[in-house]
């Protein structure tokens, strides 16, 4: 049977004009109202898919591996690991997770896959049986990072993943840890280097997992992009021609970092402007069933 699940990661809080890029705060603000630091609420939300076979993880958000002072400057809300009681509420263990597919390597896509900090004690892996899954393109970049991105990437993380010895890295539509049937890439790279998006075949429809090209509903709309961004041009580009394969299919977009959606369909309006709706606050789909909640 089919089921998947969209997990409770750790949520953390950066600065709005960042994550907007050019948008005026004027605009942003309305759609995610900032704190006195001028920062916004952003979730680090990974997925669950129990295809029926194996158990697979896509992303693992920003876990709690850093020392406090890079909490506070990352605002890393929660002092506790989420993903972990997340996964435990849906009767999933670590040892349980056969794949974890990584859009990318930055911190917050990928921190949740490694122990909380401890004083004197370096983090270690979590899922000790997983295959990890990362684009070939995306791999070298983590290990050959520009100066604008290093401080993106967790210095010891390749080392632990190649050690593992479950490492497969993919330039392709598919790779040999998962069914051609159920799961395919396809790539970006206006954000960063051989960003991976994963897109899966549900029985409601296809679903992608648009990592940071889209992290939330406001970005659906084609001219926001992110401070991060490495090349904000390009990213529109591809967002347009993604969201046009997705509107033409009927499908849905699944979010990392909006938190009060963890999907949503994707129309053109009557102005001809990208815009989601259907959002849904939580996603609980099997074959059998479907109880969502939407949000408001």
């Amino acid at each position: 049977m089919f089921r998947i699940d969209s997990l409770t990661g750790n949520t953390q809080r950066l600065d709005g004009g960042a994550m907007y890029g050019n948008c005026p705060r004027a605009l942003w603000e309305t759609w995610s109202p900032p704190d006195d630091r001028h920062r916004i609420l952003l979730a680090c939300r990974p997925f669950l898919i129990r295809d029926g076979t194996r158990t697979v993880l896509l992303e693992a958000g920003i876990g709690t591996f850093f020392e406090p002072k890079l909490q506070d400057r990352f605002g890393v809300v929660e002092k506790e690991p989420l993903l972990l009681q997340s996964l435990a509420s849906l009767g999933v263990q670590p040892v349980d997770i056969d794949v974890i597919v990584l859009s990318h390597l930055h911190f917050d896509h990928v921190g949740g896959m490694l122990t909380s900090w401890q004083e004197n004690q370096q983090p270690e892996l979590v899922f000790p049986k997983a295959t990890v899954v990362v684009g070939k393109k995306a791999w070298e970049r983590a290990l050959h990072p520009h100066a604008r991105d290093r401080a993106s990437f967790i210095p010891r993380l390749h080392e632990l993943l190649q050690a593992t010895g479950k490492l497969e890295l993919v330039e392709g539509p598919h790779c040999s840890a998962l069914p051609e049937n159920i799961y395919e890439f396809c790539y970006s790279d206006g954000h960063t280097p051989g960003l991976t998006m994963t897109r899966v075949r549900c029985p409601r429809g296809p679903l992608t997992f648009v990592g940071d090209l889209i992290p939330g509903m406001p970005w659906v709309h084609l001219p926001i992009t992110m401070g991060y961004d490495r090349y904000p041009e390009l990213l529109i580009e591809e967002k347009k021609s993604l969201l046009d394969r997705v509107i033409a299919e009927n499908g849905w977009l699944l979010y990392t970092h909006d938190p009060h959606a963890c999907a949503s369909r994707v129309r053109l309006s009557e102005k001809g402007k990208y815009e989601a709706y259907e959002a849904i606050a939580t996603m609980r789909w099997t074959d059998s069933d479907n109880p969502i909640e939407r949000t408001q």
